[in-house]
């Protein structure tokens, strides 16, 4: 049975959250306590954007079963040389269910949201990786840049 790809509702909600916190779990980032406190506040946060249209998410479906989801939230981006700044397109929270890796989930919803953005005559695509999502965004034409962070 092939993958679908459809754009999350309000009602995907407390999948987009479950799925967000699954990133973080894989990843091995934060403590029982901080990710239940960030699955409040990215509720709060992803369903006024979802709302106001600056979100939009993308569920994959195996049949009827949810296999992967992730989100573009539309964010502004500073101008630079060759480029005049506005919003553009941020990948982020993006996760496979555990049971549902290989079947090309995450692909998939990439795919969607490169064509999604596409469509709006968007100039680039960002996001950041896990080591695990890295072969999967270079294999689709992404490249890695040179930002860095520091913890305040």
């Amino acid at each position: 049975m092939a993958l679908r790809i459809r754009r999350a509702t309000l009602r995907d909600l407390p999948v987009l959250i479950r799925h967000r916190r699954g990133m973080f779990e894989d990843m091995k980032r934060g403590t029982k306590a901080e990710l239940d406190q960030h699955d409040r506040n990215y509720a709060r946060w992803a369903r006024r954007r979802l709302k106001d249209g600056s979100m939009i998410g993308f569920v994959a479906l195996k049949g009827k079963e949810v296999a992967g989801s992730g989100c573009v939230w539309l964010r502004e981006k500073q101008p630079a040389p060759g480029y005049p700044g506005a919003r553009v397109p941020y990948l982020l929270s993006m996760f496979t269910e555990r049971d549902k890796r290989g079947l090309g989930a995450a692909t998939a919803i990439v795919k969607a949201a490169l064509a999604w953005a596409k469509k709006r005559k968007l100039p680039l695509m960002l996001l950041h990786t896990s080591d695990a999502g890295r072969p999967i965004y270079e294999r689709l034409g992404f490249k890695a840049t040179n930002e860095m962070e520091i913890k305040l």
